[in-house]
């Protein structure tokens, strides 16, 4: 009986993990460029009794062994980047990718992250920076002056300036996008870091080379769905009741057998 009780331990382990990662899609549920995680299951290694083709006679073979599974463990978490819903702002300085690619956020340490939440501000030097104060890369610096502030679909920044009429143009926003976005490493602050996993940057002109355009006035939505992630807290609580199930009918049989030996 024993066996049952540490695969079903396996289970309700891997079932609260999966429950925590269901509970923190929902939590951002209204985080702006939030991406929801995935947790992927495996079940753990088998104990071969009898090999599946073994010779039981020189002329017949089994057609299939005896193998006991010892459970299951969650291996990974796998970030979901399909795009969420676009909404429309009045702040000229909220963007959103339409497609692939991150922004550049530089940040204290010198590191590059990259993130899709566009919710960007003005520090007291006029540099385009996020919510945390981490400045846009490559860094744009809006004049006090200023009197439009407009972002193109390119990521041209143009602004004109009071008594002049005149479009200048300060700076390009460049954006980076990934072989394998699910390999970036997730640091919180809606930020992500490059890994080995998700290979080098491709930096690159929004619009150009498959990377999506910029939208100015416009943030990005968390692509988490209320609806979808109940259902799997559902069935994660329906999982982790049957082993718990299980856990409880082992002991009974135990308890059995110790009461009538």
């Amino acid at each position: 009986m024993l066996p049952a009780l540490w695969v079903s331990k396996t289970g309700l382990s891997a079932q609260d993990m999966n429950l925590t990662t269901i509970s923190n899609n929902l939590a951002n549920v209204s985080t702006t460029g939030f991406k929801k995680d995935r947790a992927e299951f495996q079940d753990l290694l088998y104990q071969v009794r009898r090999q599946p083709g073994a010779n039981t006679t020189q002329d017949t073979e089994l057609p299939s062994g005896l193998q006991l599974g010892t459970g299951v463990r969650i291996v990974g978490t796998q970030k979901n980047f399909n795009p969420g819903s676009l909404q429309t702002t009045d702040q000229p300085l909220d963007m959103a990718i339409n497609g692939r690619g991150f922004f550049q956020i530089l940040t204290p340490d010198g590191t590059v992250a990259y993130t899709r939440d566009g919710t960007f501000h003005l520090n007291s030097e006029g540099q385009v920076v996020t919510a945390s104060g981490y400045a846009l890369e490559p860094a744009i610096v809006v004049p006090p002056e200023t009197q439009t502030f407009t972002v193109g679909e390119d990521g041209t920044v143009s602004i004109t300036v009071a008594g002049d009429a005149a479009v200048q143009v300060i700076g390009n926003i460049q954006t980076a996008d990934f072989i394998n976005p699910a390999g970036l490493q997730a640091v919180g602050g809606n930020l992500f870091l490059e890994t080995a996993a998700s290979g080098a940057p491709q930096v690159g002109q929004p619009g150009v080379n498959g990377l999506g355009s910029v939208l100015q006035e416009t943030l990005e939505n968390s692509n988490v769905s209320t609806v979808e992630e109940l259902v799997n807290m559902i069935t994660t609580q329906r999982a982790y009741e049957m082993n718990s199930k299980v856990i409880s009918t082992a002991d009974s049989m135990l308890g059995f057998v110790t009461q009538q030996l």
